[in-house]
């Protein structure tokens, strides 16, 4: 059974890594065995880790480091965790470049547009006011709005539909794309939705949270699907 990492969430006033069920069950439930990575920065600690895990799972989270795509933070809108910005980055450059699988969700989609050289709305209701929701309440498994699938594109095939209903909850988004990724979908409002790297056995990454709709709605079910059949492969 492939072995899953998850990228830790960090917790600031607890000085405390945490987890979100449902990555790992979204991850178990596809046939795969997820573990949840500790936050480190040792070079060799990061060596080890990747050896051990057949793919990779990018987390929700911390905003992206604005640093990382030659920008300064807005004052007061951007909290980032520098520590996970460094164990990420050297992460997924190792899956580059030995072509092991990866899924990014929510911070996931942001932090691997980043750090492939696109930018990032650092909060969207001041830098791309919308009339959709991008920040929901509770609960987080409810659709807020729809997404439009590039017909074609990877996601499209698995899905085999042009529009999906989505979830939301996100204040940053990508802005411009990485020179190396291609978007799979977009909301109304023209933000990015769902991202690949074309070249990469499968390098996916999507702004909405499969991990709180993963029990009941198919296409959540899907994506972790095919992350976790594409490993096998």
């Amino acid at each position: 059974m492939s072995i899953i990492g998850v990228t830790p969430i960090w917790d600031d006033d607890k000085e405390s890594i945490w987890m979100l069920p449902g990555y790992l069950e979204g991850i178990r439930n596809a046939g795969g065995t997820p573990i949840i990575l500790p936050l480190t920065t040792d070079n060799n600690e990061i060596n080890r880790i990747f050896n051990i895990c057949d793919g990779f799972l990018f987390t929700g989270g911390h905003d992206v480091t604005p640093e990382l795509y030659n920008e300064q933070p807005l004052k007061n809108l951007v909290s980032t965790c520098e520590k996970r910005d460094t164990m990420e980055m050297a992460l997924l450059r190792l899956a580059i470049q030995y072509d092991k699988s990866v899924l990014g969700i929510c911070r996931g989609i942001q932090f691997i547009n980043a750090a492939l050289g696109g930018t990032l709305y650092q909060d969207i209701p001041i830098q791309h006011p919308s009339e959709l929701e991008h920040h929901q309440s509770a609960p987080y498994d409810i659709p807020v709005h729809k997404v439009i699938i590039k017909k074609g594109s990877p996601l499209y095939n698995v899905l085999n539909t042009t529009e999906l209903p989505a979830n939301s909850y996100h204040h940053q988004a990508v802005k411009k794309l990485a020179p190396v990724l291609e978007d799979m979908a977009s909301a109304t409002d023209g933000l990015i939705e769902a991202v690949y790297k074309p070249d990469h056995k499968f390098l996916w990454a999507v702004q909405w949270h499969p991990e709180f709709s993963y029990k009941t709605d198919k296409a959540s079910q899907t994506i972790f699907s095919a992350f976790v059949d594409s490993v096998k492969d």
